[in-house]
C-alpha cells in the first residue's frame, strides 16, 4: 500500500511538474510618457531657440536672412549667381567652416577644423546635420553664415570645456569645390 501510494503521488507530482512556465510580469510598467515629456521639453527648447534667433536676426539689418526648410536660418556673405551646380548626394565637397556662438565669439575656428572633405550624404564623417544639410544649399566659391538651433548644431551633448548644453550656433562655411559623383 506504502508503494501505490508512493507511485499516485510520484505521478502527480509529474504532472503537476509538467506545467509550461508563466511569463514573468513587469514590476514597473511604462507608459511612454518619459518620451512624450522628452518631446515637449525638446520643442519648447526649439521654441525658445526660434525667438531668440529671430530677435537676433531683426536687430540685424546689413544681412538679408534666408529661412530654410531644414529648421535653419542663413545669409550670403559671397553669393554666385552665374553658377547652378549644387552638391548631390555621392558629391565630394572640399570646404571650411568655423563654429561661433551667436555673440560671434569663436569655439572652433576654421584653422581647427581646416580643409574638410565631405562626401555628400553618404559620409559617416562627424559634422553636425546643419553643416551637412547647408553645404547642399551653396554652390561652388560660395561663402554663407548658417544660424543653426541647438537640434542642428550640437544638441544635448555640447562641445567638452568649450559648449555646453542646448546652445544655438553660428557658422561660416566656404565651398570650394564640388567634384560631381559618376552617378550623377
Amino acid at each position: 500500500m506504502p508503494l501505490k501510494l508512493f507511485n499516485i503521488l510520484f505521478f502527480l507530482a509529474i504532472i503537476v511538474s509538467c506545467k509550461s512556465p508563466e511569463a514573468r510580469r513587469p514590476v514597473q510598467s511604462n507608459s511612454g510618457t518619459f518620451i512624450k515629456e522628452s518631446a515637449e521639453r525638446n520643442k519648447k527648447i526649439y521654441d525658445e531657440e526660434k525667438i531668440f534667433i529671430e530677435k537676433l536676426m531683426a536687430k540685424d539689418s546689413t544681412n538679408n536672412y534666408i529661412s530654410s526648410e531644414q529648421g535653419f536660418w542663413y545669409y550670403y556673405n559671397t553669393r554666385d549667381t552665374t553658377n547652378t551646380e549644387m552638391p548631390d548626394m555621392g558629391d565630394i565637397v572640399k570646404f571650411t567652416y568655423d563654429i561661433k556662438d551667436l555673440n560671434g565669439s569663436v569655439i572652433v575656428s576654421e584653422k581647427e577644423n581646416g580643409l574638410q572633405q565631405y562626401k555628400v550624404d553618404q559620409s559617416n564623417q562627424e559634422l553636425i546635420s546643419g553643416v551637412r544639410e547647408g553645404i547642399k544649399l551653396m554652390k561652388e566659391g560660395e561663402t554663407v553664415t548658417f544660424l543653426f538651433p541647438s537640434y542642428k548644431a550640437f544638441g544635448y551633448y555640447g562641445i567638452e570645456e568649450k559648449l555646453g548644453t542646448n546652445i544655438p550656433v553660428q557658422s561660416t562655411i566656404t565651398l570650394h569645390s564640388i567634384e560631381q559623383s559618376n552617378e550623377n
